[in-house]
């Protein structure tokens, strides 16, 4: 499955790494891997991550971002992870590489690169890298096998949702063979402060539901601006006080930002992804979002989860 990109690989001695916009541990953790195996492997390339800042994710090793001049990409391979569409990657630079490649779990929404491999049974990209290293019998070194297993971590809800398979169990297994420090890991991924306990508590308070009982949450700018917190926290943040609602089997956190109104949409059951597209988005099934123009539009699309739900319970 990896061959050609294996090969390009092997063939250019500069590699630069990038995924979507507002990283989760999955899309870091795929480029801080691939990276490390990389140079593991093949000590004498340059490999460079470009993007966005790391946000809530920093503390991950490695995670600061290179500062790549644009005479980089003339003679370079631009690999893209994680990501289902052009307009979602961090630093559009990429298509000015020499060669390109991707690596992505998504669902498939267009083509990207000159070698594509998209696989949407796996449960993260990080399973793809670490299956990438496995096929092609790379060495993969702990720093590599640290980030890797934070973003099979993430991207399964703890190995919890149903993307989660025999094989991720075997992967994260490999990668457990080298010393990570889970406990560490998870305090970091998923302990809070007091404060950021008292917003996720005001947060449930938000909560609406819908006739068809879509739980929903809209934050408009004036509220993120009062919060004092960063975007990426209420909008990917508080999706999660959602979860495990009993009754509640599509949910949507609406946060106004400086583009438009970002939308993160879940899903217990149903595939809500063609809802997300419908909007110019993407993702999952059962993960995916959009980013709207306004708050009427927001609501249209909510709109459209209480039918999906309504007709679920047909």
């Amino acid at each position: 499955m990896f061959e050609s990109i294996y090969e390009a690989i092997k063939s250019h001695d500069t590699i630069i790494l990038h995924r979507h916009a507002n990283p989760d541990g999955d899309a870091l953790g795929s480029q801080i891997g691939l990276k490390h195996i990389i140079l593991e492997n093949w000590p004498e390339k340059r490999v460079f991550m470009v993007g966005d800042p790391a946000g809530r994710y920093a503390f991950m090793a490695d995670s600061v971002m290179d500062e790549v001049p644009d005479a980089a990409y003339s003679g370079a391979l631009a690999i893209v992870l994680d990501t289902s569409g052009k307009a979602l990657i961090s630093d559009a630079r990429w298509a000015s590489a020499h060669d390109t490649a991707r690596i992505d779990h998504h669902l498939f929404l267009e083509p990207i690169a000159a070698h594509e491999v998209t696989d949407t049974s796996y449960e993260s990209c990080c399973g793809l890298v670490t299956a990438f290293a496995l096929e092609c019998g790379l060495r993969v070194p702990q720093i590599a096998a640290q980030s890797l297993f934070t973003g099979m971590v993430t991207d399964s809800g703890r190995f919890r949702f149903d993307s989660t398979t025999a094989r991720t169990f075997r992967l994260a297994a490999f990668l457990m063979e080298q010393p990570i420090d889970t406990n560490e890991l998870y305090r970091n991924l998923y302990s809070s402060d007091l404060e950021m306990t008292r917003l996720k508590a005001r947060y449930v308070g938000k909560i609406g539901l819908t006739a068809h009982g879509v739980a929903y949450i809209y934050t408009t700018r004036e509220e993120l601006e009062a919060q004092g917190v960063d975007f990426f926290t209420i909008s990917r943040g508080m999706v999660g006080v959602m979860n495990d609602i009993r009754g509640v089997d599509i949910w949507a956190n609406f946060t106004e930002g400086p583009e438009g109104v970002v939308c993160e949409l879940r899903s217990a059951r149903q595939n809500i992804n063609p809802i997300a597209v419908r909007y110019g988005g993407g993702g999952h099934m059962k993960a995916c979002g959009a980013t709207v123009p306004d708050r009427e539009t927001a609501m249209r699309m909510l709109n459209d989860l209480d039918e999906m739900a309504g007709e679920a319970h047909e």
